[in-house]
């Protein structure tokens, strides 16, 4: 695909997604989730790829959805509609993408981020944000509902009373705020929100197995509503299994002996055991009849 509206490169096993849209706040239009489907499905399937990283260019990371746009949303027409085709919300296929990556994901978020600069945020694993950011989900006052599956995400992340609350005031809070509720993980000035994730992300590229790290993301969250812990042994138990098999092991025990680097040879696009999804994605309602622009607001902090 020819990316007109993000950015995607490749360095030292990262790949990093930018929104690129500065002078529009980086708001989002259909073509932006055509895109950040397009990047990531790319990167997921990449074995040079090690973790992806998303920020965005200047000083926001998203300021919702473009409500002016042609490829978004007009709040004037009298056919606006929340959902492209009338069914199905694309921000929520972008999310279940994430939400079966094989990679880890890490929010650079670099600025305000409010709708679907949130709501996409919701289903990577790790957030780091600018301390003065600021953060909204106004789809209330939009007449709306929240989008992108964060419905099931923002809950569990900070809480049924605080995401509630959040939602339905659809009012903007600050970064403290934020990092207090445990929906970013750490604030930092936002010159070195980009530098930070990428150095997280480093970090897993150099001193990881890939087979490794995307069996644990996916135990991680795919056991988040188990039943039971014996759900968890019986996974983890065929998860040691198949990898004791393989050459990633042996590696890592030599890497420590020996006080070096590791040099893990597995790949995910062919080394992940044959159990491998161990879950199903039950399929929507109606899943050829295209998709949707999450409803957000372009308009939910004004510039200064």
């Amino acid at each position: 695909m020819d990316y007109q509206q993000i950015l995607y490169a490749v360095d030292e096993n990262v790949a990093t997604i930018t929104l690129n849209r500065p002078e529009q706040r980086n708001t989002v239009t259909y073509r932006v989730l055509d895109e950040l489907i397009d990047a990531f499905t790319r990167a997921g399937a990449d074995d040079d790829v090690r973790a992806v990283v998303v920020t965005g260019s200047g000083r926001f990371f998203s300021a919702g959805t473009d409500l002016s746009s042609g490829d978004g949303y007009n709040a004037a027409a009298a056919d606006f509609k929340p959902l492209r085709g009338g069914t199905r919300d694309v921000g929520g296929a972008l999310s279940l993408l994430i939400y079966d990556l094989p990679k880890p994901v890490i929010a650079a978020v670099n600025g305000t981020a409010v709708g679907i600069g949130i709501t996409m945020i919701l289903p990577m694993d790790v957030r780091i944000a600018a301390d003065d950011a600021r953060f909204g989900l106004p789809f209330t006052r939009r007449g709306i509902v929240p989008e992108s599956c964060a419905s099931f995400f923002l809950p569990r992340i900070v809480g049924i009373s605080r995401a509630v609350e959040w939602a339905v005031t659809g009012r903007i809070f600050p970064a403290a705020e934020a990092l207090d509720a445990g929906l970013v993980h750490q604030l930092v000035p936002a010159a070195d929100v980009l530098p930070r994730a990428r150095e997280i992300a480093t970090e897993i590229a150099r001193n990881t197995s890939a087979v490794s790290v995307a069996l644990t993301r996916q135990l991680m969250w795919k056991l988040l509503d188990a039943d039971h812990p014996v759900e968890a042994n019986r996974l983890e138990s065929q998860a040691l299994l198949a990898l004791g098999q393989l050459a990633d092991v042996g590696e890592g025990v030599a890497a420590f002996r020996e006080k070096r680097p590791p040099a893990f040879t597995l790949r995910t696009s062919r080394d992940l055991p044959g159990f491998y999804p161990w879950w199903t994605t039950p399929p929507f309602d109606d899943p050829g009849a295209g998709g949707s622009l999450s409803a957000v607001e372009e308009d939910a902090e004004p510039e200064p």
